[in-house]
């Protein structure tokens, strides 16, 4: 059954359904996007298309759907005009519900002619759990102090953000995540303002994997994962001690994503087996069947940072299930690490979540653990 929920706040409760505003939907729903609300079987148009929706609408519903999409920018203008927090107040109570009715039957036909036209995504279940991920941390607000801060326009900058992260799942080519236009811009936070974000419970901790990307690219040619430092375990078995770790990583990563030559590196890393085995010429398909249009220059860059992308975000899916039933909560992720909001009593449980980390479908893969009252202040364990 075609339904969407009025609001995407958790407390503000109310969905369209058939012509009417119920405040539960039907067991089964067809809709946008997802929602908490929805049971586990639900369809969503946006893994369907993963585009924006006012590019699929039909001819038949274009000219209503102008109509209706330029009346709600308006109500959404004027609220911004009335300076009125849209975090704190549900949107259906300051629209009209004749309108919301309008507005929504016209968008749940844009629904169903995606859900009929689309094939089913094959990770369409991934998706589906990522989306819940995403969903419990942009339903957090995130602890923001500006004390630690100087100078008056920072303060009011990220005073008058909002403190919400809110992620976009095909914001980029490779799978990466990016942050929606209104969101507070974790990814692009600089280092020297990390201190104003405070955890809820009594400490942030994050979780990085230790040279992700080489990490991948090793596991895809088939080599067991050292359990040292990769980049010193690179200065030991490509370049026998003759370079120090620094100078090792440095030349090592020259020749993965360049053209210098490397015969050591070649034997252990197998570059040309694997390039030739996920890249056709025109497209690279990743170890997880994502398929991205790659000329030479580009292949294995993207290659890497999509294989990675998917199971770092996998492996977050992971660690989020695993906290389910406690008090700790991821609260975001930044590229290729997830901080986590760790209470206290939940300490005893940092080994086994580094463990879930950790094991990944490329083989385990070396994590390493930072902890700090903030985030700009974290310190290595």
């Amino acid at each position: 059954m075609l339904v969407e929920p009025l609001d995407n706040k958790n407390e503000c409760v109310g969905f369209y359904c058939e012509g009417q505003i119920v405040k539960e939907p039907p067991s089964f729903t067809e809709t946008w996007s997802y929602h908490p609300a929805f049971k586990s079987d639900s369809e969503y148009a946006y893994l369907y298309c993963k585009d924006d929706i006012n590019k699929f609408c039909p001819e038949l519903y274009k000219k209503d759907w102008k109509y209706v999409n330029e009346h709600m920018k308006a109500y959404f203008k004027s609220f911004i005009a009335a300076k009125i927090n849209l975090d704190h107040n549900c949107i259906f109570d300051m629209i009209p519900h004749e309108f919301l009715i309008e507005y929504y039957e016209v968008k749940t036909q844009i629904v169903s002619h995606i859900l009929s036209n689309f094939p089913k995504p094959k990770d369409y279940d991934y998706l589906v759990a990522l989306s819940e991920v995403l969903w419990d941390i942009k339903s957090r607000p995130l602890n923001v102090d500006t004390t630690s801060l100087t100078e008056k326009k920072h303060i009011q900058k990220y005073n008058d953000l909002s403190p919400y992260v809110k992620y976009d799942i095909f914001g980029t080519k490779t799978g990466r995540l990016s942050t929606q236009p209104k969101s507070f811009p974790i990814l692009q936070l600089d280092k020297t303002h990390r201190s104003i974000l405070h955890p809820t419970n009594d400490w942030f901790v994050e979780l990085d994997y230790n040279g992700a990307e080489v990490r991948t690219f090793l596991a895809l040619a088939g080599v067991e994962q050292p359990e040292i430092d990769i980049h010193q375990w690179n200065a030991d078995h490509i370049y026998n001690g003759s370079k120090d770790r620094e100078e090792a990583k440095l030349s090592f990563l020259a020749w993965l994503y360049g053209e210098t030559k490397n015969e050591k590196a070649e034997d252990i890393y197998n570059k040309q087996k694997v390039i030739k085995e996920y890249w056709d010429g025109n497209k690279i398909t990743t170890f997880y069947g994502m398929e991205i249009p790659a000329d030479s220059k580009h292949a294995v860059n993207y290659l890497i940072q999509s294989t990675f992308a998917q199971l770092s975000l996998r492996q977050m899916i992971k660690v989020f299930d695993f906290l389910r039933s406690r008090k700790s909560y991821i609260a975001f992720t930044v590229h290729d690490n997830i901080v986590i909001d760790l209470a206290q009593e939940d300490k005893k449980d940092l080994k086994e979540i580094i463990d879930i980390y950790s094991n990944t479908d490329l083989g385990k893969f070396k994590v390493n653990l930072k902890a700090g009252t903030n985030y700009g202040e974290l310190k290595k364990f």
